[in-house]
């Protein structure tokens, strides 16, 4: 292939100059866990409180990136390695999505079910081979909380027969076994959520701010 991969400053350099240290937070869990609320409501507090972050959702990377895929174990393995590596170069490690935000030192937010082990580890070991923090987030609920809250229908259709492959009806979800945290959706609320996990940030270094350059 016709293509170079180009060499930019290191991780370490480049979080130096940006003033603060990326990460990748993989929120997992089933639909409706609530995922997506807590990761938008942290994403809002990093940001009030001056650091760079950004948030990848699963139905939003579906209308680009993963238009194509549908449900099936298979598209949703080929869902998260799309979100977790972004083909790059031949000779060093390929890009990634997920990857690429947090190389940037960008505080990187995923809400992703990821009903797959294998595909989360996948994930986790490509941060781990540049040294970049990845958290795993279980927002964890029961499926009647699920099921009962509801908000697109889908629990609803997935009973009907009308989405096949649907998580926690048709096809399995795979608890983590070692999350970083684990949020019980049910019994606690957005703001103590996010009080939660700003608190394992702040005691791992992640909110740590320099002044850019130093």
């Amino acid at each position: 292939r016709n293509i170079t991969w180009h060499p930019s400053l290191t991780h370490s350099e480049r979080s130096a100059l940006r003033g603060q240290k990326g990460c990748t937070l993989w929120f997992t869990g089933l639909s409706a866990s609530g995922k997506s609320t807590i990761a938008t409501a942290l994403e809002q507090h990093l940001l009030h409180q001056g650091l760079a972050a950004y948030r990848l959702d699963g139905d939003n990377v579906r209308f680009g990136l993963n238009k194509d895929l549908g449900f099936s174990e298979k598209d949703r393995g080929e869902n998260i390695r799309r979100i977790a590596e972004c083909e790059g170069g031949e000779t060093l490690i390929d890009g990634k999505v997920a990857l690429l935000f947090a190389d940037s030192c960008t505080i990187t937010l995923t809400s992703f079910i990821s009903p797959y082990r294998a595909d989360r580890l996948l994930a986790r070991t490509l941060h781990e081979a540049r040294s970049i923090s990845f958290i795993e987030i279980y927002i964890q609920v029961p499926l009647r909380v699920a099921e009962e809250r509801d908000p697109k229908g889908l629990y609803a259709k997935a009973r009907n027969g009308e989405i096949k492959e649907f998580t926690g009806i048709s096809a399995p979800y795979e608890e983590p076994e070692k999350a970083e945290i684990v949020v019980n959706s049910e019994e606690t609320g957005v703001k103590e959520a996010v009080a939660q996990i700003v608190v394992y940030m702040s005691e791992k270094g992640l909110l740590e701010r320099r002044n850019p350059g130093i």
